[in-house]
Order: C-alpha cells, then sequence, then structure tokens
C-alpha cells in the first residue's frame, strides 16, 4: 500500500513538474482540487482517476481518453479539446464555456447534469446516451450536434443553432423555435406534442379532448 502511494505522489509531482506528456495512461490517480497550467496531452488516457475541482489552464488535450472518472466541478481555463472523448464519466456542474475556441469532443453515456455550453462552437458534437438535466445551452453552433438517448429534462436551449442536430430517444427536451434555430431538426413525438400544446394546440390521442361548454337550458316558463 504504501508503494502504491508513494507511486501516486510521483506520478503527481511528475504531473506538475513536466509539460509534455505522449501515449501515456493514468490510471486511477487522484488529482482533486490540483492546478495544472501550461500542459499537452497527446494520445493520453485517464481511466477511473478522481479529477474533481481540478483546474487545467492554458493546457491542450489531443487526441485523448477520459472514460470512467469523476471530473465534477472541474475548471477548463483556456483550455483546447482536440478529438478527446469523455466516456462513462461524472462531469456534473462543469462550464465548459472557458474553453479554446472550436473546441472538438464527444460524450457517451456521461452525467453532465448541471453544466454551462455558453458561445460555443460544438458542430457535430455527439452527446450520446448521456444524463444532461438542468444544463444551460446558450448561443451555441449545435448543427449536426447528436443527442440520441440522452436524458435532458430541465435543461434550456437558447440562441443555438440546431440544424440537422439529432434529438432522437430523448426525454425532457424542449426546444422553443422562437429563440432558437431550426431546421431539419430531429426530435422525438413527445416534443413535437409538447411545443403544439405550449403554442395552444392539442394533438388528437395525445391530448385530452378540450372540455366542450355545457349550456344550462333555460327553465320553461311557468
Amino acid at each position: 500500500m504504501a508503494t502504491s502511494d508513494s507511486a501516486d505522489k510521483a506520478l503527481v509531482e511528475r504531473l506538475q513538474r513536466e509539460e509534455y506528456f505522449a501515449n501515456e495512461t493514468f490510471e486511477g490517480i487522484d488529482l482533486q482540487g490540483l492546478e495544472l497550467r501550461d500542459k499537452e496531452f497527446y494520445r493520453c488516457t485517464f481511466e477511473g482517476c478522481q479529477l474533481q475541482e481540478s483546474r487545467w489552464q492554458r493546457t491542450v488535450f489531443e487526441a485523448c481518453v477520459i472514460r470512467g472518472s469523476n471530473v465534477t466541478r472541474a475548471r477548463f481555463l483556456s483550455t483546447g479539446l482536440r478529438e478527446v472523448r469523455f466516456e462513462g464519466s461524472k462531469l456534473m456542474g462543469i462550464d465548459w464555456s472557458d474553453l479554446s475556441s472550436n473546441p472538438e469532443l464527444s460524450f457517451q453515456e456521461c452525467g453532465l447534469s448541471y453544466c454551462s455550453f455558453v458561445g460555443l462552437s460544438l458542430r457535430k458534437t455527439p452527446f450520446l446516451k448521456c444524463v444532461a438535466r438542468e444544463s444551460n445551452f446558450y448561443d451555441l453552433d449545435l448543427t449536426d450536434a447528436d443527442f440520441t438517448g440522452s436524458d435532458l429534462g430541465g435543461s434550456n436551449f437558447r440562441g443555438c443553432v440546431l440544424l440537422r442536430a439529432d434529438f432522437s430517444d430523448t426525454t425532457g427536451v424542449f426546444l422553443d423555435p422562437s429563440v432558437n434555430k431550426l431546421k431539419d431538426t430531429r426530435v422525438p413525438i413527445e416534443t413535437a406534442v409538447g411545443l403544439a400544446r405550449n403554442l395552444g394546440m392539442l394533438v388528437t390521442g395525445f391530448h385530452d379532448e378540450a372540455p366542450k361548454r355545457v349550456t344550462r337550458k333555460s327553465r320553461p316558463a311557468p
């Protein structure tokens, strides 16, 4: 046990000291609350790591994978993400808005609740089978983004370009065409029905029939 702790400590010290890492796997390391800046990771994998509230500043991740890790409330400040995959990881409460421009990332089976995505180009970004409840998606280019199978309950989309975005099999998603740009956007039937209801329409087979107004017959004169 002591040997393992010593190895972990040495690895953390190395991460703090060195600037470039390539083709390495970091497994089970604990970087909670640690601040790392001016680093570059190329083709690296973070597996089962504890990265809660870690701070990454002016760092570049290229062709990297973060799998089965807890990254809750981490900060990515002026950080570049190029071909970065998040798989089966907890990413709750992250403000992704401070990323470097034009990030290239994907999410699969991740927890993305309470996150903020603001002012980014996320064209073709996959959000597959994720739980992203009560998150904010504001002023984004989500052209061709794929949210298939995700839970978006309570999340807000505003000022987004959603051309050809795919929300197939999502739950809890509501898209307001008055504050977003939609064209060829795929949505589940529940979303379309909810939008119709919001616009004052009732869809036959999905909404109860509007109650008919019953007029009381006048009593015959005595």
